[in-house]
């Protein structure tokens, strides 16, 4: 692999200042030849006009997190980093790449979570390149490579999770976003490393059921969520039973058998498990009729 090499180039500013120097001489030579119709002074002010020429291409302006990467005849000769105007090689290619943060959102991809069922998921991925020469050379086109590798990772991420967790403890992509992200950023710093490319964050913008099956997967949700309420709520009843019961043999208030326990326990379960109000019944009679 090819590892970026920093170039501490020449500055540009002396340089412009004597090409125009340069320049200025070139011309007045040229016009005291042709004033003296002196061969001499003109072949030295067309050899200090193609010189000029040769050099003025070695010129580069480089903006704040901007550099220029710069090839000889074929082969790496260094990248520029540092903002300013500079000179370099003037028989350098000079190809320019961004050092800005960016930032993109996948297309939202339709895929099979850890259970097989669809859903649809996309994330946000903020990028930047790191290593010049890895992002120009060790791949064709870095930009759409750190796209299309992202949509390979969110289709992983999406395979190795489920969307809900019916287990204690279970990771799922809906509730466990850190865990999820942590996960997602190490694949992409795996997959873009050799592109030259840094992730500094990634997470999960979009996550839903397919269309085809959201309104089942709803029921489903309502389902869970009913019976936990339930289950709640019958935990709570029998928490409230056992301390009446416990109360009304601590203060001798009435003594019960199996048989008024077991209905007292009826009684009270059917009033505090019941979605509705009940209505009292006033007992006329004994326990036993």
């Amino acid at each position: 692999m090819i590892s970026e090499k920093v170039l501490r180039p020449v500055p540009g500013l002396p340089m412009a200042l004597l090409l125009v120097v340069m320049t200025g001489f070139a011309g007045w030579l040229f016009y005291h030849g042709a004033r003296t119709e002196s061969g001499t002074y003109a072949a030295i002010a067309v050899a200090l006009f193609l010189l000029i020429c040769v050099t003025l291409p070695g010129l580069v302006m480089n903006q704040p997190n901007e550099a220029r990467v710069l090839t000889l005849f074929g082969r790496y000769a260094g990248t520029v980093k540092e903002a300013g105007l500079w000179w370099v090689n003037p028989f350098t290619v000079k190809k320019r790449i961004s050092l800005r943060t960016r930032n993109f959102e996948t297309a939202k991809l339709k895929v099979n979570d850890a259970g097989g069922n669809p859903i649809e998921i996309a994330a946000i991925v903020v990028w930047r390149v790191v290593d010049t020469a890895e992002a120009m050379f060790e791949v064709d086109d870095y930009d759409n490579y750190t796209r299309v590798q992202s949509e390979s990772a969110v289709r992983t991420l999406a395979s190795s999770y489920p969307y809900d967790s019916h287990t204690a403890g279970g990771i799922a992509l809906s509730s466990h976003t850190t865990e999820v992200a942590a996960n997602l950023m190490e694949q992409l710093a795996e997959r873009l490393a050799k592109a030259g490319v840094q992730v500094k964050e990634a997470r999960i913008s979009h996550l839903a059921y397919s269309p085809e099956i959201a309104q089942a997967m709803l029921q489903r949700q309502q389902a869970s969520a009913i019976i936990a309420a339930r289950y709640k709520i019958v935990e709570g009843a029998v928490g409230m039973v056992e301390n009446a019961l416990e109360l009304l043999a601590q203060k001798n208030i009435l003594h019960l058998d199996d048989e008024r326990k077991a209905a007292m326990v009826s009684n009270l379960l059917v009033v505090l498990c019941g979605e509705r109000g009940t209505q009292p019944i006033v007992n006329t009679g004994t326990l036993y009729t």
